[in-house]
């Protein structure tokens, strides 16, 4: 008899496949995730908020007092600032893929999980391409509040989505830390504020709203290898946002920050994924 329960409580056996299973199931997982957005709005509408109100902050308040490549002009630190408030944006996305995680840890839906047939690292895949999803439409309204108060952009349009897909790029690798903190962590409280406290030094020591150049030099050594700052620099290239008399600093990722940026995301993504994928097997055995 004790022998049957044991069978019984067991959980199910995962079925074969391979990639294509992984594939399929963790495109159920983010189906399901996306339909939970549209059902509570509020998670989409406050995750616009603050970076609107950045917006609206940063180019009001501190236009015209910041001095960017030797000058003060509004209009030129409006098109600095937007490629760092971008950037930000998808980064602090990495607070929000943490708490749900550990609300679907604590509420016990990783364990239901656990009983299908299902590939295991496709629970966290499927977590992190929906939140990848909610953070595209939020650069998307970004974008279009960022152009009514003034940003441009003064290269072909290629180059300009190839910045936001540097940016979805970073955001995605980002969410993977997210996920190793909501599996780390017990309640979702401690995942958001888990996921922040790291998140305020690591974009704020960085180029994204002001010229690194003018920083102390061991702060500026810390910003010019900051993988934030890799992905704002480049996307300023791209969107042709560097003011006239900005000088590149001589540090490699600056001098090419495309390059740096996409190497930084892979590897963040590599080592993270790695990581929260064998802590979730950890977790739930």
């Amino acid at each position: 008899m004790s022998v049957l329960t044991e069978t019984a409580a067991a959980p199910v056996a995962r079925s074969g496949g391979g990639i294509g299973q992984s594939v399929r199931d963790s495109l159920v997982i983010a189906r399901r995730n996306l339909i939970r957005m549209t059902r509570i709005p509020e998670m989409v509408i406050f995750g616009l908020i603050q970076p609107i109100m950045f917006v609206v902050l940063f180019t009001y308040v501190f236009g015209g007092s910041i001095k960017v490549g030797g000058t003060i002009s509004p209009q030129a630190y409006r098109e600095f600032l937007m490629a760092g408030i971008f950037a930000q944006t998808v980064t602090f996305a990495t607070a929000g893929a943490g708490a749900g995680i550990a609300d679907d840890m604590h509420k016990g839906l990783i364990d239901r999980f656990r009983s299908l047939p299902m590939s295991r690292g496709a629970v966290l895949t499927g977590r992190t391409l929906a939140d990848l999803v909610q953070t595209a439409l939020t650069l998307v309204v970004l974008a279009g509040v960022a152009l009514i108060v003034g940003w441009r952009v003064h290269e072909n349009i290629a180059k300009v989505l190839f910045g936001f897909v540097l940016l979805l790029l970073l955001g995605y690798a980002f969410s993977w830390i997210g996920a190793l903190i909501g599996l780390t962590v017990r309640t979702p409280e401690a995942a958001t504020s888990g996921g922040l406290i790291w998140l305020f030094p690591l974009t704020f020591i960085s180029n994204a709203f002001v010229d690194a150049n003018q920083m102390p030099t061991f702060l500026r050594h810390i910003a010019e290898w900051n993988p934030f700052s890799a992905t704002v620099q480049a996307c300023r290239v791209l969107f042709g946002n560097l003011p006239e008399g900005f000088v590149t600093p001589d540090a490699w990722p600056m001098q090419h920050p495309i390059i740096a940026s996409v190497l930084w995301s892979v590897l963040i993504l590599v080592v993270f994924r790695t990581l929260a994928v064998r802590k979730y097997r950890s977790a739930t055995v």
